[in-house]
């Protein structure tokens, strides 16, 4: 069975972790197949947005502690797979020129809590369930969570989830601002979809600017960030989209985007 399944459907590419026998836990075979459907969502044409969810009733249990326990036992540690693996994931959900959304249909734990944290938005199924975790087994944060996890909820409270490392439910992940939307469990493929497929048919230029302004913005001044706005408007007014757009507008009409 592919650990990882992909797929693409009216512009929206949609990632699913398929190890639901061990809750998408992560072995060394699933982050590779990640990375490369992820790689491969980011470089295909036909592609204008993600959606990375999991199967069964868990999001991402995170790392596979049995292979991560062999690894330990053969005094390997880690093995390498932050850097090899889980840094390149991340980064590739954070900076490819698409929109990801996380569509959160059970548990989203240590690494697979960061991986939610990561994507550009969240929907949470009301059976979400989000825990840091690392804490619990002796490690720091990793996959971004320290840095993604402040910025949606503030640094106190960030240090409270990945300090104490105690499990919240999808209410309490709407309430601390780590969803943007809970769904009833039987709607969140739906619900995930269409905001999907509303992504697809926006300015992906514009998205990618905004991404890419975001990112930049989190840890410059004001000054660079103001700098580095006037440079991705200039790149944006280039588009056909904003020129479409602009016409749209004038018009009284809705514009249509080609993500170009």
């Amino acid at each position: 069975m592919n650990d990882v399944l992909y797929s693409v459907d009216d512009a929206v590419a949609t990632i699913v972790l398929n190890r639901p026998e061990a809750m998408n836990a992560l072995t060394v075979r699933a982050k590779t197949a990640l990375l490369e459907a992820l790689t491969s969502a980011a470089r295909a044409s036909s592609v204008r947005a993600v959606v990375l969810t999991g199967s069964g009733r868990a999001f991402c249990a995170g790392q596979d502690l049995t292979e991560h326990a062999a690894n330990l036992e053969a005094g390997r540690g880690l093995d390498g797979t932050v850097r090899t693996h889980y840094n390149p994931v991340v980064r590739t959900i954070a900076e490819m020129d698409k929109p990801v959304v996380a569509a959160v249909n059970g548990v989203a734990a240590g690494a697979g809590a960061s991986l939610a944290f990561a994507c550009d938005l969240r929907i949470a199924s009301e059976r979400a369930r989000f825990a840091t975790a690392f804490s619990g087994i002796g490690l720091a944060p990793d996959s971004g969570a320290s840095w993604t996890l402040q910025r949606l909820v503030g640094p106190a409270r960030a240090a409270e989830l990945l300090l104490l490392g105690e499990p919240f439910g999808a209410d309490r992940a709407l309430e601390l601002g780590v969803v943007s939307r809970v769904v009833p469990a039987g709607e969140l493929d739906t619900a995930a979809r269409a905001l999907a497929v509303r992504l697809a048919q926006g300015p992906t230029s514009a998205y990618a600017a905004t991404k890419r302004a975001l990112r930049f913005a989190a840890t410059s001044s004001l000054a660079e960030a103001l700098e580095l706005e006037a440079d991705l408007q200039d790149a944006c007014a280039r588009t056909g989209d904003h020129l479409n757009a602009t016409r749209a507008f004038l018009a009284k009409e809705r514009p249509v985007f080609e993500g170009r």
